[in-house]
């Protein structure tokens, strides 16, 4: 299960019990629940070899308090040290080298490393369980974010390349939202998508177009004039390549538009591919 629900997000959460005592730990049972108000929620699950629960766990039940610090590719050794299971009352901030940096809303610390960290209070405990495994559904309001300016774009929003992100994969992997790693899908919601069910049936059936295709093609609200095909097909490069593929038979030319469309589609260019995919008919 595990290995195929992946990438999951971490949240390298630090909590204090009520003598004080800090516990810095991650947990990759985490994620972002609702905006207004903003809702994390992360499970410290009891532990399948002995049903035993997690210091995290404990330390909530007496301090509803937590700091969720997010964490990337440069610290996530560190971050992989603190899991160690200590005995309770030690420090693993001071074991893994992480600063510790007084909050500003709740008692226990955050992680100047972090690119980002949540100040939250535990709004509810929800256990799932009594077995090993079990897991203990911490939900937390966020009460002050805090995020480091060197992950910000020009325009203030936070760079997934600068923000450098780990995830957990199954096993001992991981997973660096990074370089080819990273890229974008235009939401739905800006337009009204016609469908791949409305694609005509040469294009829906293609040998050459993946799923992927169809989904950006599909992600159109319609399909170009045939005033615009025309248009495109005059350019110069495109004529070339009518004149190079005029001779052949019309299943290899359309082969031909259908790998064209492809290349245009892995460029973004969804207009260029539709209006190629269209030329044999508007032509």
């Amino acid at each position: 299960m595990l290995g195929a629900i992946a990438p999951r997000p971490i949240a390298f959460a630090s909590t204090v019990d009520k003598a004080g005592n800090v516990n810095l730990s991650p947990f990759s049972f985490f994620n972002a629940f609702g905006s207004n108000p903003p809702i994390l929620i992360f499970s410290p699950a009891r532990r399948v070899r002995d049903n035993t629960i997690k210091h995290t766990l404990e330390n909530v039940q007496e301090v509803d308090e937590v700091v969720i610090n997010i964490v990337n590719y440069k610290m996530v050794q560190q971050m992989s040290l603190s899991s160690t299971e200590y005995e309770k009352g030690v420090n693993e901030f001071i074991k893994s080298g992480l600063t510790p940096v007084t909050s500003e809303r709740v008692r226990p610390p955050r992680v100047a490393e972090a690119p980002a960290a949540f100040e939250c209070r535990v709004k509810q405990i929800i256990p799932t369980g009594t077995e090993g495994g079990a897991a203990n559904l911490i939900i937390c309001e966020v009460l002050l974010m805090h995020v480091q300016e060197n992950i910000l774009d020009k325009s203030g929003k936070i760079d997934p390349f600068k923000l450098d992100a780990v995830a957990r994969m199954g096993g001992d992997w991981y997973c660096r939202a990074q370089g080819d790693a990273l890229f974008t899908v235009p939401k739905p919601l800006r337009n009204m998508g016609m469908g791949v069910d409305q694609l005509p049936d040469e294009i829906r059936n293609s040998h050459i177009l993946s799923g992927n295709d169809l989904g950006m093609l599909g992600n159109t609200e319609k399909m170009p004039t045939t005033e615009e095909v025309e248009s495109f097909v005059r350019q110069h490069h495109i004529q070339e390549l009518l004149q190079k593929y005029k001779s052949e038979e019309a299943e290899r030319n359309t082969e031909h538009q259908h790998q064209l469309a492809k290349a245009y589609l892995k460029e973004g260019d969804v207009e260029s591919a539709w209006k190629v995919l269209l030329m044999k008919q508007e032509s």
